[in-house]
């Protein structure tokens, strides 16, 4: 009779390391694990496998590292429209008020806090606006707006707008809205309130833009008693140019005309996109102007509301109304929420101080919307008028040669062209190069991919059913008997004719029997004849 064959040659369970190394796909296992290989090919092998598992591991944590940094790029695009929606543009007076509607109440009320003066200096200051003193027995009155003192002596678009045209096409005050500033009360063109429709350009270029002729009023401008803060020493018209869903903070971001020019701005619009938090820090949720003190907060905190889109400016807005409502119980006539104004008395004592301070301390924590769009500008300028027109605006607008030189000036905004850029922030390493990254790396060092963790996952669940589960399924089946109880004891069952010996590893898994054949295993089989393995 032919000996059985060998144990190499046996067939192996499938939780044997050994008929997994010689079937998984990943390289290397089998010539460490497989049989028949000198023990010192199987170590060099086995160093092989571990060396290039750790360089794998090594990359593996490095770009996993690299994609927890959250990195991002920017991308800078040019793209062409056949129309573009044409901004708003803000202009404000240098000027606040106008010396010939202040009286003697204004003065009172007004004057310490907005002008520097004391109640003593009245009449002087009177006179040298060329007013008569206040009456025997003036009394004020018992109460004051700050926002109607502003509506009520700034200066009116009707008297400075002397000429206005949009693509050729007469414009006049009704296309323009009031906006309340820290300047005073201004005035925004194309601003969309109300649900107008938005103007439009279909081409670039001089022409094709806002052209306004404007009269400064400096006969109306107020005496410079004393030198303040807010104090206004230059003559102008401040603007801004600006999207429709961003408030104009004019008084830090306008640029200044001065009479006797005429200033051309060529714009360019500029679409700007930022990627929220962990890849930025943009935000895309309006800032509550309103003062809650049930939970305060931080100041710049964005929280949802009624608010228009979010912006940098609204929220810086918001933030600077928040603050003040909450040092001095109003807010100034420039800020958003439904607080009421300050009076005369509480800007001088608490809202300019407090805005300054927070001004000087950054405490307002804005970040990038998310999405903006912004208007890069170039200004160039001429004299204007020329001997030969100075003597014919003169006549047209019923002013001497003299004014028209010290109060006119011209504006011109246009589009350069309707091409637009697009600035873009991407995030570097999106969790698709992750992946990608990774099987490159697995297949260059291990020879592995996704289907190979499929195996030892299969692998590790052989494992763990066969020697935990499929043990103690066994021993609950098969209890362990005493060591008396053993096969030799049970003649009538088995007799010694009747007993095959076998390896030890080639008998079923389960706790030893001692089977009394000189150590070896012997399984019973009927009518054959024993033969031990020598």
């Amino acid at each position: 009779m032919k000996p059985p064959a060998g144990p190499e040659e046996a067939q192996l369970p499938a939780s044997d390391i050994r008929a997994f190394a010689s079937s998984c796909t990943m390289h290397g296992l089998g010539h460490v694990f497989g049989p028949g290989a000198p023990p010192a090919r199987r170590g060099l092998w086995a160093a092989a496998v571990l060396l290039a598992l750790a360089t794998f591991l090594y990359q593996v944590v490095g770009r996993v590292r690299y994609y927890g940094e959250f990195h991002h790029e920017t991308a800078l695009e040019e793209r062409e429209s056949r129309r573009l929606t044409f901004p708003a543009v803000t202009l404000c007076n240098v000027n606040p008020l106008r010396r010939s509607r202040l009286t003697p109440n204004d003065l009172h009320w007004a004057g310490p806090a907005l002008l520097g003066l004391e109640p003593a200096e009245h009449a002087a200051y009177l006179r040298a606006l060329g007013r008569p003193p206040a009456p025997p027995g003036f009394m004020p009155s018992p109460t004051f707006d700050v926002a109607r003192l502003y509506a009520r002596a700034g200066h009116a678009l009707e008297d400075m707008l002397l000429d206005c045209r949009y693509r050729g096409w007469p414009c006049g005050p009704e296309n323009f809205t009031t906006i309340f500033t820290r300047m005073g009360q201004c005035y925004t063109f194309n601003s969309g309130a109300d649900g107008a429709e938005l103007l439009s350009t279909p081409r670039g270029g001089m022409g094709n833009g806002l052209e306004v002729m404007l009269d400064v009023q400096q006969e109306e401008y107020l005496p410079v008693w004393r030198d303040m803060e807010e104090t206004p020493f230059e003559v102008g018209v401040r603007v801004q140019i600006h999207t429709q869903e961003e408030p104009p903070l004019i008084d830090q971001l306008g640029f200044g005309v001065a009479p006797g020019y005429q200033t051309f701005v060529s714009c360019q619009k500029q679409q700007l996109s930022f990627l929220p938090p962990p890849w930025g820090d943009c935000s895309s949720v309006s800032l509550d102007p309103d003062f809650e003190p049930e939970a305060p907060g931080p100041l710049g905190t964005p929280s949802p509301g009624l608010s228009p889109p979010y912006s940098l400016m609204g929220c810086r807005l918001a933030c600077e109304s928040r603050y003040v409502a909450r040092k001095c119980g109003c807010r100034m006539m420039h800020m958003p929420g439904s607080a009421a104004v300050c009076s005369p008395q509480q800007y001088k004592d608490c809202a300019h101080p407090a805005l300054d301070a927070l001004l000087r301390k950054d405490a307002c924590r804005c970040p990038n919307p998310c999405a903006s769009t912004r208007y890069a500008k170039e200004l160039s300028m001429v004299r204007m008028p020329s001997r030969a027109a100075a003597r014919y605006l003169a006549r047209k607008h019923n002013r001497s040669e003299a004014y028209i030189e010290e109060n006119v000036l011209a504006l011109d905004i246009f589009f350069e062209a309707l091409n637009y850029e697009v600035v873009e922030q991407k995030k570097a390493y999106e969790m698709s190069e992750l992946l990608g990254d990774i099987g490159g790396q697995m297949g260059l060092f291990i020879g592995a991919s996704l289907l190979t963790i499929l195996e030892i996952l299969d692998y590790l669940c052989e494992v763990f059913w066969d020697r935990v589960l499929g043990r103690r399924f066994w021993n609950r089946k098969h209890p362990q008997r005493p060591s008396s109880a053993n096969l030799t004891s049970h003649s009538p069952l088995c007799r010694r004719q009747d007993l095959l010996c076998l390896p030890p590893h080639l008998l079923p898994r389960h706790p030893p029997l001692d089977l009394g054949v000189g150590g070896r295993g012997c399984l019973c089989l009927q009518g054959r004849t024993p033969t031990p393995w020598t």
